[in-house]
């Protein structure tokens, strides 16, 4: 089913940019909103390189104390 949208000149432009040559408009949009998809946590599980670990368990204990006394 095709439905009709109406975008600005602004947003038309960009999404033409976007468009590779065998693709339609609406392949862009669902190729665009694909991307912007949630990520499991899981895929950024053993990514942490930094060595202040302590300081960031710190602040996310502190958080998590504040957000249990709301």
């Amino acid at each position: 089913m095709t439905k009709v949208i109406s975008l600005s000149e602004k947003a038309y432009q960009t999404l033409k940019n976007l468009k590779r040559p065998d693709e339609f408009f609406s392949d862009v949009i669902l190729r665009i909103a694909g991307e912007r998809q949630r990520k499991s946590i899981r895929e950024f599980a053993g990514t942490w390189e930094g060595t202040d670990i302590d300081e960031v368990y710190s602040c996310i204990r502190k958080d998590r104390e504040q957000s249990a006394s709301r």
